[in-house]
C-alpha cells in the first residue's frame, strides 16, 4: 500500500511544482502589480505544499519527487503559461492559470478517491481546499479583467 500512496502523493509533488513554475513565469509576465504580488505568493503556496508532500513521501519511506515533469507540464496545462501566447495580456495570463488550476483540482481530487492513510488524506484534503480557493481567485481576476477589456 505505502508505494501506491508514495506514488499519488509524488503526482501531486509534481503538480505543486509545475503550479509553483507556472505562477512565477505568470507573475514575470503580468503587468498589473497586484497581480504579480498574488502569482508571487501563490507560487510560495505551491512550493510550501509541495515540501510538505515531500516530507509525507520520506515518512512513507519513499523518494520523494524533487521538480515536475515536462510530460506531467503538459497535461496540466501550465505549458500554456510558459510558451510565448501572442495575447500577453494579464487576462490572457489569468486565463492560462486558471487552466492550470482546472488540472491541478482534478489531480487533487482524483487523489483524495484514492485509499489513503488518514494523516496523508487530512494533508491532501487541506492542500485541496487551497487548490479549490486559488482556482476560484483567479477565476474571478480572470473575469474582472474581461469586464474590463470591454
Amino acid at each position: 500500500m505505502a508505494t501506491n500512496v508514495v506514488s499519488v502523493l509524488n503526482d501531486l509533488v509534481e503538480t505543486s511544482k509545475d503550479g509553483e513554475k507556472g505562477f512565477m513565469k505568470a507573475a514575470e509576465d503580468a503587468h498589473n502589480e497586484e497581480l504579480k504580488m498574488l502569482f508571487r505568493s501563490t507560487a510560495e503556496e505551491c512550493a510550501r505544499g509541495a515540501r510538505e508532500l515531500q516530507d509525507a513521501v520520506q515518512t512513507l519511506g519513499g523518494k520523494p519527487e524533487t521538480g515536475g515533469s515536462m510530460s506531467g507540464a503538459l497535461h496540466r496545462g501550465w505549458v500554456d503559461v510558459r510558451s510565448a501566447v501572442s495575447d500577453r495580456s494579464d487576462h490572457a495570463i489569468l486565463a492560462e492559470c486558471e487552466k492550470g488550476e482546472d488540472v491541478a483540482k482534478k489531480r487533487y481530487h482524483d487523489a483524495l478517491e484514492k485509499d489513503l492513510p488518514a494523516d496523508v488524506r487530512a494533508i491532501v484534503e487541506r492542500q485541496y481546499q487551497g487548490v479549490l480557493q486559488n482556482h476560484d481567485r483567479v477565476r474571478d481576476l480572470r473575469d474582472q479583467y474581461a469586464a474590463m477589456k470591454r
